[in-house]
């Protein structure tokens, strides 16, 4: 019999991490809840991290996804800004490793071909294909609906994996 898998996707990011939560049942979707976690600008930077480490952590809290998915950093021209989001990045690994779960991560081409079917796209197809893939799903902003693809390209990939150990092992 298989069971219900709950997934959270996060989208790192030191202003908005999205995070975006679903089950997984077979080739079934279902959409749960997203949101978006923020951090003062104000801050310093040692206090941003704190709040979105206490951000995340309470939508673990609250949504008890069995796995997680987080997507990797890509470096851009401004070494600063990469490093400041590599940070936030951290933290958004660290939560659920902390409260035991598995952290997969994945590169934002892969997530864009599991869920539009190519590796580069427009946010508005992204957001058209979760509407078709999840009708249900309820995302406020790129940085949620980034997180639900998350989500959906670990469900697809998870799926992928257990057969292939399953027929390994048969």
């Amino acid at each position: 019999m298989k069971e219900t898998i709950r997934i959270i996707g996060i989208d790192p990011g030191l202003r908005r991490t999205g995070w975006g939560v679903i089950e997984t049942l077979g080739n079934s979707l279902r959409f749960v809840a997203s949101g978006t976690v923020t951090s003062d600008g104000e801050m310093d930077l040692a206090s941003r991290l704190c709040q979105l480490h206490d951000g995340l952590a309470e939508i673990v809290h609250s949504y008890q996804p069995d796995e997680a998915a987080v997507e990797q950093t890509f470096v851009n021209k401004d070494a600063t800004a990469t490093l400041k989001l590599g940070q936030a990045r951290g933290i958004a690994m660290l939560v659920p490793a902390r409260a035991g779960l598995k952290v997969a991560e994945y590169a934002p081409n892969a997530v864009k071909k599991a869920v539009i079917g190519v590796g580069h796209g427009e946010k508005q197809q992204i957001h058209l294909m979760l509407k078709v893939l999840m009708p249900k799903a309820i995302f406020k902003g790129n940085d949620a609906a980034d997180a639900l693809a998350i989500a959906i390209c670990h469900a697809h990939n998870r799926q992928g994996m257990a057969s292939r150990l399953a027929a390994l092992a048969g």
